[in-house]
Order: C-alpha cells, then structure tokens, then sequence
C-alpha cells in the first residue's frame, strides 16, 4: 500500500517540511518507509486495506518539549496535520492512527521520563512515552510506598490512557486517570509551551497537588481533543494500603439486581467499598443450549430466567467487592457490607475471596491472579481475541462499543434490550444477551460494553461492521446513552450524538479550535472536533451575539 501525502500539501513542500522534521530530532528519528510508517497503522482497523483507511503518511519521535515545539512550528509552515501519541497499543479504541488520513504521527515514544515521584506527598510528574511497566519498576526500584492505577494491560501510557479518559481498579479517587491527574505541560498549536493548575506559577512547588490553579480550568481541552501536545503530567498516586480484601455477593433473582446495585452504590458513594465488579454465571454457561435458548429471548420472563438460573445450579448475579486500607478497617468494612445485603436480599450469600498484606514480596505477587487491583502492571488481561472453547474462530480485532447508562438496574436491562432489538433490526446475531452484566469503572454510572470483531480479509464484513456501530451508536442515543470512548473512524458520528441545541457542545469546540489552530495542525478531526481546512461540510460554528 502506497503511503498518502497529507492531505491539501504538496510533494515538494512534503519534502521539504521531513527536510526540516530531520534537522530539528535527527534523520533517524523520522520515519518514512512504508514498511517503518505502516507499524502506526490501527492493527485492528475497521477500514483495514481500504483506500481511506486512517494510515499517516510519516512519522516523526522527538525527545524533549523543545523538539515537540520545533515540529510544531514546522508544521504550521507548511500546514503539516501531526497526530501525536504515546505508548502502548490503544487495541479496540483505534490504535495509533490518525483521524486524519495522511497525518504525521509525532511519536512520543522517546520522551519517557520520570520527573518526580513523592511517597510522602504522594504524587508523580511524568513524560508520555512512558509506560505503566516503566513507572511501576521506578517505584519498586526505589522503594517508595506508592501504587499506580493500572488499566488492561500495562504497556500504555499514564498519561496517553489518563487523556482518552481510561480507567482503573482500585480507589475511586485514583481509578478515574484524567480525574486523578493535576498539572500539565503542553504545546500549544502555535508552538509554544503553557503550563495548567500550579504548573503555570513559575517555581511552583505544588504542581502536581492541586490541580485548579487560579483561573479557567482548562485541562478538560487536551484529552479527547486536539489543542495541543501534552509533554509533562502530574498524577496523585495511592498511598500503599495495609491490607486488602475482595469479596464475593451472589444474588439468586434477575431482579435482585436492583437492590444490589442500590446498596453497592450507596457503600461504593460513601466510601466503604471501591471499583465493584458485576458478573453473571448464567452467562459463563453459554455453551449450555438452556441458556441459548433464552440469551436473546426478550419474551422470556424473570421468573423463566431465574428457573433457568436454578436448573443450572448457580445464582442470576454476582459482584466482586474490594476494600483497601488498615486490616482492621477492611475487614469490618467487608463483615458490614455483607451484612447489609444479606439483610436486605432474601438468598443472598457472601464470602472471602482474597486477603493481602502489604508490602509483600516479590514471589507472593507472582501468586497474585488479578494484578490490576494491587497496582501491578501485567498482560494478564490481553487475551480478547485468543483462541478459546467460547471464541473458537477469532477474529483478526476487535472494536469497543462503550455506552455510558445510569447506575441502576433498569438501566441494565434497558440497555440490554435495546442491543437486542437493534440487531435484531439489523437481521444480524447480537453480541450482547440478557446475561450481559454491567461494568462499574466509572464512578456515578455504569459503561455497558461490547465488541465488534474486524477482519483482514473480508472488506464486506468490516463494512456492515461499521455500519452496525454507526447503527448502534444512534439507537443507544434515543435511549439516552451515549459512548465514552471510541475508535477514529466513530468519533464523528459519536460526537454528532451530543447534540443538544443544534450541537451547541461540537459549535463550541469547532470554534475554538479555529481561534487557537487557524492552520489546524494539531490532530484535525481528534474527538470530532475539525479546524476550518478539513470541516465536514454543513458543520455550524457558534454564532456572535446579536
């Protein structure tokens, strides 16, 4: 496959401007060859091998803010679109590609230095090309009593996960990555450097401890955005706990889901239990055709559902409860919360699953299945696609569907019928069954998620893929969700469903985008925000009082 020019420049001033690229980082440091840009392309496109599939056109990896500064600046002179990333894979949510076919990727692969790590204040500033790995072991090495958030799996990047608004598994306060940020470096779209929060007090000392500063909060504008390159980012960092415990709840009812996911909230709100993870068993039993027969069936009573639960001998639902903090304090957290819904939902059962202390060494954190919850970075989780007795004929990827709902029971099921019914619509198998739990990362509301598979070799299939998606992304906004996150090739249509008064939200950001990058060099298109020379046509900006 032939590399594209970016788009609306020429091939001479293409030259000229990775003439410059090389000047300013080192001729080894800007990627040209096909063999060496193609490495950016999203490994699970949904456009894979067609001809606009999202590839850049080269590649540039700078090593320090004032390289990020001088690419920047080139590319305003010659009207260059960059796509700036950080490390890891990013699988399911578009890779490293571009929005913008033709785009530089500006690789930041290279800056992945620690600057501060406090275990007494409990903080890190760190660069983006940094990796979970690379910070745990700087933590280890030094013996700091500090735990990082981790999500799945552990090769991304702190601050390239905290700016897609990634997710973790321990405490509330630290599990929201953007959330838990405070401070950063950027690179504007003009090439200069701003500081946000503390950070833009010149000798601050507190840059990474209270996130507001004095003024606008701008922080909000780099993550799912394109206002500028983040170089540097602060994080607050969980003191290492004493102990921890998670423990199991089974309820036998379908709906007995909704007192339990009332008092869940209600301990998860108040502080008493953090990150509680749903599950169904009637769903690892799939392969049993009782459970076939009424995965889709939106005919089917609770009362059908809860025999068939019986008939296979396990409960409708479960969640996973995990408490962090002194031994004495986690374990009378557990024997509270327990008893509270046991009280509270006739049948309902509990028990221990794992207690830790801390530290502990390195062989007993070998033991440990879930590494996630103790802040250890692993590939543990990375085995979606793998081939399995559920997954017998993989797929060559996978796309996230991620809807936000409201943090009840209804909202479940809702959400359960409406992916029901708009494959059913669509003549096609659903994904999703009566079974699918909730998934409860984000604080004050619940993600219900999907995938998509992708292929490499059939162009049909990954085209009604895409359709199905687009299909699904605008059933779920008539029922009131919308998606968290998304691969490139969506961000448009998804950012089109947050469109209330005439997309007031999208008018906004266009307009900025305009003020702050009249050239639109800094990812055109990123979060579904366009600068002028690449806006869709018919897309409004905000309009001057009159």
């Amino acid at each position: 496959m032939a590399l594209p020019l970016p788009p609306q420049v020429s091939v001479a001033d293409f030259k000229q401007a990775l003439e410059q690229f090389a000047q300013a980082v080192g001729s080894q440091w800007v990627f040209t060859s096909e063999d060496d840009v193609m490495l950016y392309r999203d490994a699970y496109s949904p456009l894979w091998d067609e001809p606009d599939e999202l590839i850049p056109s080269a590649a540039v990896a700078p090593t320090t803010v004032e390289e990020v500064q001088a690419i920047v600046r080139i590319a305003n002179r010659f009207k260059i679109p960059l796509f700036a990333i950080s490390t890891g894979m990013n699988l399911g949510y578009g890779g490293s590609s571009p929005n913008l076919r033709g785009s530089v990727i500006v690789d930041l692969k290279r800056m992945n230095r620690v600057i501060e790590v406090d275990d007494k204040r409990h903080f890190a500033i760190v660069e983006p090309g940094l990796s979970y790995f690379d910070l745990y072991h700087y933590i280890q090495e030094r013996k700091l009593k500090v735990w990082l958030d981790i999500p799945d799996p552990g090769w991304g990047s702190p601050i390239g996960n905290a700016l897609d608004h990634g997710i973790g598994y321990t405490l509330q306060t630290y599990a929201d990555h953007f959330g838990a940020h405070a401070g950063m470096e950027v690179v504007l779209p003009n090439g200069e450097v701003m500081r946000t929060g503390m950070g833009a007090m010149p000798g601050s000392k507190t840059f990474a401890e209270y996130r507001y500063g004095y003024g606008p909060y701008v922080d909000g504008l780099f993550a799912q955005a394109n206002f500028g390159i983040v170089t540097k980012m602060g994080f607050w960092l969980m003191p290492e706990p004493e102990a921890y415990i998670s423990a199991m709840i089974e309820v036998l009812r379908r709906q007995d889901l909704a007192p339990l996911v009332d008092i869940v909230t209600y301990l998860q709100n108040t502080g008493m239990v953090t990150m509680p993870e749903y599950g169904s068993p009637v769903l690892r039993k799939m392969m049993d055709p009782r459970v076939q027969k009424l995965a889709w069936d939106l005919s089917a009573t609770d009362e059908q559902l809860d025999q068939l639960a019986r008939d296979l001998g396990v409960a409708s639902w479960n969640v996973e409860l995990q408490f962090y903090g002194c031994r004495e304090v986690v374990r009378a957290a557990w024997e509270s919360s327990k008893a509270k819904i046991l009280a509270a939902i006739p049948g309902s059962t509990g028990k221990l699953l794992h207690e830790y202390h801390f530290p502990m060494s390195d062989e007993d954190k070998e033991k440990v299945a879930r590494k996630v919850s103790l802040g250890i970075p692993s590939l543990n989780m990375f085995s979606i696609g793998a081939r399995t007795e559920l997954n017998p004929n993989p797929s060559d990827g996978h796309l996230w569907f991620s809807a936000v709902t409201s943090k009840t029971a209804q909202a479940v099921f809702d959400a359960q019928k409406m992916f029901i019914e708009a494959a059913e619509r669509r003549g096609v198998p659903s994904i999703v069954t009566r079974f699918m739990p909730p998934i409860a990362w984000l604080t004050r509301s619940f993600l219900m998620m999907t995938a998509f598979g992708m292929s490499r070799e059939d162009a049909a299939k990954n085209k009604e893929v895409r359709e199905l998606y687009n299909y699904y992304v605008a059933e779920a906004a008539k029922a009131g969700f919308g998606e968290y996150r998304c691969a490139p090739a969506f961000q448009d249509v998804v950012s089109q469903a947050y469109s209330f008064n005439d997309n007031a939200l999208q008018r906004f950001a266009d307009t900025l985008k305009d003020a702050v990058d009249p050239n639109g060099v800094i990812a055109p298109g990123r979060g579904g925000v366009w600068p002028t020379r690449f806006r869709p046509s018919g897309r409004k900006l905000l309009q001057p009082a009159s």
